[in-house]
Order: C-alpha cells, then sequence, then structure tokens
C-alpha cells in the first residue's frame, strides 16, 4: 500500500463519489488504489459486551460496501490496480494510521445515518488535521471541469501546498490561481490610506512570485496567475472555489498540527467550499496523538 491513494468508503453517495475521484487520482499518477472501509463496533473505545452477531454483521456489511466501492473503481480506470481492506478500529485512527504509508488520503464530506455533522467533523476535519499524507475532502456538485487550481499561501510555511498545487495543475493541464489574502488593517482605515494599502500588496505580490518561482521553474508549462485580496483567507478561498475543481490549503503548523488561523481556513473550506479540498501537511507528517475522536 506505500505510497497509493487511499480513500475511506461508507457506503454513502458522497464516499462514492470520492472513490471515483481517489480512482481519477490514482489514474493521473500512476499509483495504486486502496479503498477502505473501517467498523466501529462499539463506542467510546470500550469494548464491552458486543455480540459476536453483531461484528459479523458489521463486517459483512463492509464487505458489500467495498465490493461495490471497488466496481466504481475499476469501472471509470481498469487499469489501476486496486485493492481492498476492512479495518476494526476508530474511523479516524484508522485512517490516520493508513496515512503514514500513503500518498493521498481521500474522504467524503459526508456519511451515512442522521449525524452527517458529527461525521464530518470527525472524520473529515480529523483526517485533514491528523494525517501524516495530504487529505482531500471531496465536495461540490459533479460537473465539467474548469481547468483551475487554487491555492491558499499564508507566506509562512508554504512549500508543501504549492508543490502539491503545481503537480495537480501539471497533472491535468490546468492554470494554476495562487490566492494570497489579507483582513483590511483598521489603522489604515482613514483618508490617504490607499498609497499605503498599494505599497501591502505590491510587496505581498512580490513575495508571492518568489514563494513559487521554485516550482514554476520545475513545472514550466504550469500558467500561473497570482491573486492578492484585502480580504479573510478563508472567505477568499470559499469565493475561489466556484470557479475551481481544487483548492489547495496548507496546515501550517508544528508538526503538522493547526494554527488558528489555518484551522479556520481548512474549516471554512471544508464546511463550504464549491469544489474538492486537498489540505497538505506543512511538514510532510503530523502528529497522531488524538485522533481516536
Amino acid at each position: 500500500m506505500s505510497d497509493s491513494i487511499i480513500v475511506g468508503t461508507d457506503g454513502s453517495a458522497p464516499s462514492e463519489r470520492a472513490v471515483a475521484w481517489a480512482a481519477d487520482e490514482a489514474a493521473r499518477h500512476g499509483r495504486n488504489l486502496t479503498i477502505v472501509h473501517v467498523t466501529e463496533d462499539w463506542p467510546f473505545d470500550i469494548p464491552l459486551n458486543t455480540a459476536p452477531q453483531t461484528s459479523e454483521s458489521l463486517s459483512r456489511t463492509g464487505s458489500q460496501i467495498l465490493a461495490g466501492a471497488e466496481r466504481i473503481a475499476h469501472s471509470r480506470h481498469p487499469e489501476v490496480p486496486v485493492s481492498i481492506e476492512l479495518v476494526s478500529d476508530r474511523t479516524v485512527r484508522a485512517l490516520c494510521k493508513l496515512s503514514e504509508r500513503a500518498a493521498e488520503l481521500v474522504v467524503g464530506h459526508r456519511g451515512l445515518g442522521g449525524f452527517t455533522g458529527l461525521v464530518l467533523g470527525s472524520v473529515s476535519q480529523g483526517a485533514a488535521r491528523h494525517a501524516a499524507c495530504p487529505v482531500v475532502v471531496v465536495r461540490g456538485e459533479p460537473g465539467s471541469e474548469r481547468g483551475e487550481i487554487v491555492a491558499g499561501v499564508s507566506l509562512g510555511e508554504d512549500a508543501a501546498t504549492l508543490e502539491y498545487a503545481f503537480r495537480a495543475a501539471a497533472t491535468r493541464g490546468a492554470r494554476l490561481r495562487i490566492v494570497h489574502a489579507w483582513p483590511f488593517p483598521e489603522s489604515l482605515d482613514e483618508a490617504g490610506a490607499g498609497a499605503d494599502l498599494s505599497r501591502i500588496e505590491e510587496r505581498a505580490r512580490w513575495r508571492v512570485v518568489e514563494a513559487h518561482a521554485p516550482w514554476r521553474k520545475r513545472y514550466p508549462g504550469v500558467e500561473v496567475r497570482e491573486e492578492i485580496v484585502q480580504e479573510h483567507p478563508a472567505a477568499a478561498l470559499v469565493t475561489a472555489s466556484r470557479e475551481a475543481d481544487l483548492v489547495v490549503a496548507g496546515t501550517h503548523g508544528r508538526e503538522g498540527l493547526m494554527i488558528p488561523r489555518s484551522r479556520a481556513v481548512s474549516h471554512a473550506l471544508l464546511h463550504h467550499a464549491h469544489c474538492p479540498v486537498a489540505i497538505v501537511p506543512a511538514h510532510g507528517s503530523a502528529a497522531q496523538e488524538g485522533t481516536d475522536t
């Protein structure tokens, strides 16, 4: 499973879309695809009085879900090697463990049952926060491709985000829009502040160009557009997602844990983006404590 694309499925329509997206991604990059279903036999990590037939039923249902997902993947890309894996564990913990040996982890934005908000919070956000590889949450309505990838940069630890975004654009033959957003400073909300704002924007633009210069040389065929906006980063990226095939953002946190601003950005994207969202660890690895959400 090393360096494969891993996708989690629970048999829901959003997870089936995630399987299709992951199969496309595996085909683009020439990788294997591993489809995972996680069964949770008991609540709160307390395996007491679990009836044998309960586990057997969950395993049987899980095998059926995996078989259906495998058919979806094969129907889209028969050439992609596909394996399936049934795991008994807490969902986020299992996916994060598997992510240590994966190139990418893909999940749907909602799951089965009436607690879709809980499922979204515990799986999508938990995986995005703790996985050791980039996590793609498949959002938005399926439709025609727009030919654009959007990457949000903070002018901090953006190398992993930019590398992922350039590679995604190159494999799709898409243009790349790099967005740097900053809120309007209250101290400049006065007459005559226009010149100062103009200088700030110009300085930010040059820093963005400087930040992505190494990747532009590595991927010379990718058309790049820089966009500097005076807006909260979360709002700017959600707006940009309306015209994108994929939005890429980073964790920008020590050991993969998100600092408050990047956490707010990822939270907004996971809940409101109009297309799939890729959350990329800044350092290529993530801390695993607290993944039993």
